[in-house]
């Protein structure tokens, strides 16, 4: 078994590497990622393997995103403190940790997630940073597809699984000027609205993620 101050070294490392090749560069990006470790929102048995830059088994047939990949995600969402944000396909909650970190307190996510086993790992792993308890994490069982009514608008949605195309739910929860990174096939796609029914879409190819299921 490998010591927590080896694990911590080498997720270290593992940050400055995405620091270097370009992918992590807002100083509040950098100081989440140190912050929030990955290791602690990976199945036991995958631990030693949280500083690898590659996607790992969260079981249930899903996986925690590889760290470059959320790096540049977060770089183009460009979450700010005190931001309303929807975390969709939040799997074992470290991209909802990570963006509870960046909006502070004054600040909410919303983490949601269609597996219900998911759901109780993933607050079990948010929990371990006190966020639900502060009152600015939140994760909710539901159909990720559908967005989060209830509290919408919100200021940036994170989508962290592939859909067929860009569900109008998400696009009609973003506030006017707000941001949302989300899979589509095998691309990245940057949509920002920048007025009601208005919207302007940048894509980045070149990504593989796993599929944006709907509830039946």
């Amino acid at each position: 078994m490998v010591g927590e101050s080896v694990i911590g070294f080498f997720m270290s490392r593992l940050i400055q590497y995405l620091v270097s090749e370009g992918y992590l560069k807002t100083p509040r990006l950098i100081k989440a990622f140190k912050k929030i470790r990955r290791d602690d929102f990976v199945l036991p048995k995958e631990k030693e393997s949280a500083d690898l830059d590659m996607p790992l088994s969260i079981g249930e047939g899903q996986t925690i995103s590889q760290p470059l990949t959320v790096a540049f995600m977060f770089e183009k969402l460009a979450p700010q403190p005190g931001q309303k944000i929807l975390d969709v396909g939040s799997g074992s909650g470290w991209t909802t940790a990570l963006l509870a970190e960046i909006v502070g307190k004054s600040g909410k996510v919303i983490g949601i997630e269609r597996i219900e086993k998911l759901c109780d790992f993933g607050r079990k792993n948010v929990k371990k940073y006190k966020f639900i308890s502060e009152g600015r994490a939140k994760i909710i069982c539901a159909d990720g597809t559908k967005g989060w009514k209830k509290e919408a608008p919100y200021d940036r949605i994170l989508v962290s699984a592939a859909a067929e195309e860009i569900p109008e739910a998400l696009k009609n929860q973003l506030a006017v000027g707000g941001r949302m990174m989300i899979p589509v096939q095998d691309s990245l796609w940057l949509v920002e609205k920048i007025a009601e029914n208005k919207f302007h879409e940048a894509e980045y190819p070149g990504f593989v993620f796993v599929s944006l299921i709907p509830s039946k």
